[in-house]
């Protein structure tokens, strides 16, 4: 079966201690982790941390941590596939796909998880990402210049109607589902050799900052409050 990979690194200067600050009720990698092990597509679930902290958390959640992170690793400029590489040859991984699911991914379900492993069966691809389309056309999107005045990104597009633009997505950052030998190898993830499964985009929010996570924490909670109504 398939490995997931959760990298969970203890520094964040933005949010101190993000990975494991408590998000309606548990800490935030537990909602990785958990919707890792409902998925019911990997043999292991590995997470990839370089702090002692984390890694007692993600085993009490079931996870493993086979190893700690070198500190080569572990720092804010380290890329993506790397890290997954890396924690791919520390556990002898054979040739099954490989997901790598972040660890500030609250809205992550099974159910995306499962259809990112499908996704990557059916096209082939080297990845297969969560992605959302932008609430609003990036063809129609402004910069500031200097002295606060505007001007467009595109201005080809100044007179074309939202409708006949067409649609942008960007990562969700939630999951990438991904062949072995296309981690190992190097592969970039955004190089033409990627699938997408998308998400809505009421379900996607990145967390970098404190006004990031207030927002995830006041849709997170209108999603479930909704749900548990209807249901």
């Amino acid at each position: 079966m398939s490995l997931a990979v959760i990298p969970a690194r203890g520094g964040s200067k933005r949010i101190p201690r993000k990975n494991i600050k408590p998000f309606h009720g548990k800490p935030m990698i537990l909602w990785s982790i958990e919707a890792a092990r409902a998925s019911g597509c990997f043999e292991r679930i590995v997470v990839s941390t370089d702090d002692a902290e984390i890694a007692e958390l993600a085993r009490g959640a079931g996870a493993e941590v086979p190893f700690m992170r070198p500190a080569d690793l572990a720092d804010d400029l380290t890329p993506t596939v790397p890290v997954i590489a890396h924690a791919i040859a520390a556990v002898d991984h054979g040739d099954a796909p490989v997901c790598c699911i972040y660890a500030t991914a609250p809205f992550v379900t099974a159910d995306d998880i499962r259809r990112g492993r499908d996704v990557l069966a059916e096209t082939g691809a080297d990845y297969a990402m969560s992605a959302t389309s932008f609430a609003f056309p990036v063809q129609r999107g402004v910069i500031k210049r200097a002295g606060g005045l505007i001007e467009m990104l595109h201005p080809e597009h100044n007179e074309t109607r939202s409708q006949d633009l067409s649609e942008v997505y960007h990562d969700a950052g939630q999951f990438y589902w991904g062949r072995a030998e296309a981690w190992t190898a190097g592969r970039p993830i955004m190089s033409g050799r990627t699938a997408m499964v998308e998400l809505p985009r009421h379900r996607v929010q990145d967390i970098d900052t404190p006004e990031d996570w207030a927002r995830a924490e006041a849709m997170f909670a209108v999603q479930n409050r909704a749900y548990s109504v209807s249901g």
